[in-house]
């Protein structure tokens, strides 16, 4: 019998260690980390049956934990939070994984009841994933290999990622709007359980684009347009910005 709903939790993978801005989820925000912050946003949508830090620091998870969230501790070391979020999820019983970003405190409600509504459509069958992509309008951040772009079909499925502007503008006459991928994803239980077990190849090690393992693999990515930004915490920089925006 088919389920009428589909059990969907939010999964925050949190390494301490990020190369950037290392310890950056354990900084203060507005008085709360931002870890803490990013783990409290993400349950007060209450789009999620359950939300989880999935994490290799004991640091971490105690401070979730004796806020009175739910934390989990990786068993092995992982590369990337796919593969922390599939080891977590294995044994679960669950539809829809959500991969929250750590680093993003503001989370957008309205953009991920977006991203979970495509698993009703009609094409449903097909999609093993889904994601956000948001409109750029300065050429400046369409050449910044730190916003990562997206092409799309004419279904919104993905074609391609890339840190390099695509497509080239060779004709500077045809009018394109170039998509920044927002790295929030909503994977069916089974794709992200594949991601753990497929190697990575050539495409996704030079691009450094995790989600390009899934394509290269024959896997169908939904990508969902959203007008918002959204501040992720990537350098001190971003840090003093989203300050900014707590004390507005």
């Amino acid at each position: 019998m088919k389920k009428d709903t589909l059990k969907t939790i939010a999964m925050i993978p949190a390494r301490y260690a990020a190369s950037r801005f290392p310890g950056k989820l354990m900084q203060y925000l507005g008085g709360k980390t931002v870890i803490l912050r990013t783990y409290e946003a993400a349950a007060e949508t209450e789009l999620f049956d359950a939300v989880y830090v999935v994490t290799d620091s004991e640091v971490i998870f105690n401070e979730i934990t004796s806020n009175g969230g739910q934390a989990i501790m990786s068993k092995k070391e992982h590369e990337c939070g796919s593969d922390r979020i599939a080891e977590a999820v294995a044994d679960m019983d669950v539809d829809i994984v959500v991969n929250v970003q750590g680093d993003e405190p503001f989370i957008d409600k309205e953009s991920l009841t977006k991203v979970l509504a495509v698993f009703k459509e009609k094409d449903a069958a097909k999609i093993d994933l889904a994601s956000l992509m948001t409109p750029l309008s300065e050429w400046e951040d369409v050449t910044n290999p730190n916003h990562v772009k997206v092409i799309v079909d004419k279904d919104n499925y993905a074609l391609y990622f890339s840190r390099s502007p695509i497509p080239y503008p060779r004709d500077k006459e045809i009018t394109h709007t170039y998509y920044k991928h927002k790295g929030i994803y909503a994977f069916r239980k089974q794709a992200i359980l594949d991601f753990y077990e497929l190697p990575m190849r050539s495409l996704e090690a030079s691009e450094k684009i995790e989600c390009i393992r899934y394509l290269e693999y024959g896997k169908h990515i939904k990508m969902v347009e959203t007008p918002h930004e959204g501040v992720g915490i990537d350098t001190p920089e971003d840090l003093e910005k989203a300050k900014r925006i707590i004390e507005n």
